[in-house]
């Protein structure tokens, strides 16, 4: 039997990791013959494992929490949206090393237009200032919406962002205090704090009439910025599942030449249990032993 082209994602924790039934859905769906794994990496591991998965060798890796900002720096080079988001989430095997780019903000905004929500004039108020948040502002400001505020708890990283990015479009720093009296019309949720049950602090009415409020958690850690969205009134409420498969989508097409189509992995997504899901985990350097995919 030959060898089939192995990709994986890295990441900590990594046993929730949707990516593998994700992968294995665009290869059924476009015929590609490829083995997809979820690989736990600790951080003070991260560059040996680098170098072990490019030996073995994987031609391909997501990256996910905590190693998208670290994984730079052990990049041999970086796409210029990867520099703009300071932030890796797809790695392609070249001979001697990693190239790295960002798909995070193109699987974003592709998940906007599928909700039919335009940027064009909009105000649009960005929650959180990490990494997450990072890769959406330039993507966001290349839509031309008519201000971005980046609001965080305290000022220095918004600052830092809104300095970063100010040449690419209207983007101001908020703290979530200083939200008080202001209303926008789409509010995206890219704070981790609906994974421990919380939600940012936010003064009041926050969303204009007929307002949209997109987060970027899924799942349970989506349940309290959708309970807050539905107290704003908001007219459309959507989890990140959607931006998951899109950006997904990007990265597989880099690595296979073809684009899946979204819809039927989405909407399988949603299903009460995933069907064959079976994500694989492992630690590695332990040897490798992948699910095929794409075999009968």
């Amino acid at each position: 039997m030959s060898q089939l082209d192995r990709y994986a994602v890295i990441g900590q924790p990594i046993a929730h990791s949707k990516s593998p039934y994700i992968h294995a859905a665009f290869a059924r769906a476009t015929a590609q013959k490829l083995s997809y794994e979820a690989l736990e990496v600790a951080p003070d591991t991260l560059a040996e494992t680098l170098k072990q998965l490019h030996a073995e060798p994987y031609l391909g890796l997501n990256v996910t929490l905590p190693h998208k900002t670290a994984v730079v720096a052990l990049c041999e080079s970086i796409s210029e949206r990867a520099r703009q988001a300071g932030a890796v989430n797809t790695l392609t095997r070249t001979d001697t090393g990693w190239a790295g780019d960002n798909t995070d903000g193109a699987g974003f905004i592709a998940d906007l237009t599928r909700l039919g929500l335009a940027l064009e004039g909009k105000t649009v108020l960005l929650l959180g200032a990490g990494g997450a948040a990072r890769g959406l502002i330039a993507p966001l400001l290349a839509g031309n919406p008519g201000l971005l505020a980046v609001s965080n708890r305290n000022p220095w990283k918004p600052e830092e962002l809104a300095e970063r990015f100010k040449p690419l479009g209207n983007i101001v720093p908020r703290t979530h205090l200083s939200l008080k009296g202001d209303e926008y019309d789409l509010v995206i949720n890219a704070t981790s704090a609906g994974h421990t049950g919380a939600l940012p602090r936010l003064p009041g009415q926050v969303l204009a009439k007929g307002g949209a409020a997109y987060d970027l958690s899924y799942g349970a850690a989506h349940a309290p910025f959708a309970a807050w969205a539905r107290s704003q009134g908001a007219v459309v409420i959507a989890d990140g599942l959607g931006m998951l498969v899109a950006q997904a989508a990007e990265a597989f097409a880099l690595w296979r030449g073809v684009k899946p189509q979204l819809a039927p992995v989405l909407a399988s997504l949603r299903e009460p249990e995933l069907p064959g899901s079976g994500d694989t985990h492992r630690q590695p350097p332990k040897p490798i032993h992948p699910n095929r995919i794409g075999q009968d």
